[in-house]
């Protein structure tokens, strides 16, 4: 297979290419070339999206599939794909389940509406560009083209620090505030299961919509939680909380103590989605203790988490020492 990757050196672009040199496919990429150099034996072409005629060096090209993990502005999407129109056989979009219309119910599928978005925006926010990027995609591919709806994505190569925030903490040692319930499905992606399965789709010209993420309770917080002590071998004592004095101290999940969303938030959405329809088309999830321990040892050679391509930097994830100390004297109890 001839694939090109729009992007390639961020994380779920990184994971794309190096899945299909795995397969030994002939992989190109295409990105600006601020994140490094393609791996050995893939072939680089250089241009911004965001440019006139920024998308020059496709010219001429002819690819089986096209991955495209872009965030920013839909038109960029739009202009991509009617660029590639004649030249790829199938488009396949990275998107996110952030696209659903707030309320979204637990268990929602991929019938749930979508916010409103413009193929032809050049903002928005989260939401609103990653549906913006699916309209384009579908504009231009229509059932050639396959929409990644993934959720939380973890692995190595993670450019937000959500796991290796986790990873540093516990293996600092001493008591760790650990959000409850112990046993709180977590619901999830591998970056490296999410490429396999979406160079599988797009293989066999699969199209349309699909929420991307493994079973809500593949694994739990305790789970995540005790491999990381595992793997780290530190000397850390999880103490174990209930969420009602976390939250009552203005503690807030997903950004304070990472990938955490208790029961009733309004958030929980998020860890709780309809995934039939991608574990019905072939999706397969590597056990949790496995991401966590290629997490810290991807950790260990880079030594910190990466910026994300072509966005701005992000504030701290995760509490401060002081922070927790104060929280685990004041608030810690059994969960």
């Amino acid at each position: 297979m001839r694939l090109l990757v729009l992007g390639g050196t961020g994380f779920v672009g990184g994971a794309v290419v190096s899945e299909a040199v795995r397969r030994d496919w002939s992989v190109t990429v295409f990105n600006r070339g601020l994140h490094g150099d393609a791996p050995a034996g893939v072939r680089q072409l250089r241009g911004d999206r965001t440019a006139p005629d920024g998308l020059a060096a496709l010219s001429g090209g002819a690819w089986d599939v096209v991955v495209d993990t872009w965030d920013g502005a839909p038109r960029a999407v739009r202009n991509a794909a009617r660029a590639l129109a004649g030249s790829v056989g199938h488009y396949g979009y990275v998107s996110s389940c952030s696209v659903y219309a707030q309320p979204v119910e637990p268990g929602s599928a991929e019938d749930a509406p979508v916010v409103e978005a413009s193929a032809d925006a050049v903002d928005g926010d989260y939401p609103q560009l990653k549906a913006g990027g699916e309209r384009a995609a579908v504009e231009v591919f229509g059932e050639r083209a396959l929409l990644a709806r993934a959720g939380l994505i973890l692995g190595p190569g993670e450019d937000i620090g959500r796991l290796p925030w986790w990873l540093r903490r516990i293996a600092r040692g001493g008591e760790v505030l650990a959000p409850g319930p112990r046993d709180l499905p977590v619901q999830y992606i591998d970056a490296r299961d999410l490429a396999s399965w979406l160079l599988d789709r797009c293989a066999e010209g699969a199209g349309g919509a699909y929420n991307v993420v493994g079973r809500t309770g593949h694994t739990t917080m305790g789970e995540l939680l005790d491999a990381a002590v595992a793997v780290t071998g530190a000397d850390a004592a999880l103490r174990w909380t209930d969420p009602g004095p976390i939250l009552a101290a203005g503690v807030v999940p997903w950004n304070d103590l990472p990938i955490w969303i208790p029961p009733g938030h309004e958030f929980r959405w998020m860890q709780d989605l309809d995934v039939e329809r991608a574990y019905a088309s072939g999706l397969v999830c590597r056990p949790a203790a496995e991401t966590v321990a290629d997490t810290w040892c991807w950790l260990g050679e880079v030594g910190q988490v990466p910026p994300r391509a072509g966005r701005p930097a992000r504030a701290p994830l995760g509490l401060d020492p002081e922070r927790e100390a104060d929280l685990l004297a004041g608030v810690a109890r059994p969960a």
